[in-house]
């Protein structure tokens, strides 16, 4: 359904900043309408023929109400989340004191006691953030994509303060571009809500290093609704 797709994009880039005129111009299209069909009779015709009206109309209704709702329900909806932040868990390292033996020829009466061992430093855990901006004036974002090293190797996404257009189909990528989805794009999961705080594991042996930003993607037609460019 790529052109579903094309036709958001073109309402998202033309049509929704001018939604005020457009709105009226489709009122006095709805009036004008009604007037044409009250003078041609149409209405009468439909009284006079029922089961044709109901055999045109009924199948129509089945579809178009659906898929109506599909598209549109996310925009009168909303859903909140607010899920724990993630626990970074930090590596200490341990060495073990090393003891030296006594000299073999004669006890000391006071043994000198070991020098403690300098512990190894713990790493920072590896850390990006960005923040989220929406792909259009319809399509806005707004809050702070973080990704977190919760333990070697292991990673989460976290969406802090997050507010998006809600939509159809929305997942959240890993994307190796600065820029938004791209060839590479890693999906951490369906959206959970449009607003809020959340968190997305990352799958095991994705490079963290080579992730460019956060992205919301419409999967079904191909929309990007907003996107966090991380820092490097």
């Amino acid at each position: 359904m790529q052109w579903i797709g094309d036709l958001e994009r073109a309402f998202a880039a033309a049509i929704y900043p001018s939604r005020v005129v457009v709105a009226i111009a489709l009122a006095g299209l709805l009036v004008a309408v009604a007037m044409i069909a009250r003078r041609r009779g149409w209405v009468r015709a439909v009284r006079r023929h029922p089961g044709r009206a109901t055999a045109i109309l009924v199948p129509a209704l089945a579809i178009a109400l659906p898929f109506g709702w599909y598209l549109a329900s996310p925009l009168v909806l909303s859903k909140t989340l607010d899920e724990p932040a993630p626990i970074v868990s930090g590596v200490t390292a341990s060495v073990a004191p090393t003891v030296k033996a006594a000299a073999a020829a004669q006890p000391s009466p006071t043994p000198a006691l070991p020098a403690p061992a300098t512990p190894s430093p713990t790493p920072a855990p590896f850390a990006k953030s960005g923040s989220f901006s929406g792909a259009d004036d319809f399509h806005f974002g707004r809050g702070t994509a973080h990704l977190i090293e919760t333990a070697p190797g292991v990673f989460v996404v976290r969406l802090a303060d997050f507010e998006v257009r809600n939509g159809p189909d929305l997942y959240v990528y890993l994307s190796p571009s600065a820029d938004g989805y791209a060839d590479g794009a890693v999906e951490l999961g369906a959206l959970k809500a449009d607003k809020g705080n959340q968190n997305y594991e990352v799958p095991a042996g994705v490079d963290p290093t080579t992730a460019g930003s956060v992205v919301i993607w419409c999967k079904q037609f191909s929309v990007l609704f907003a996107i966090a460019p991380l820092d490097s």
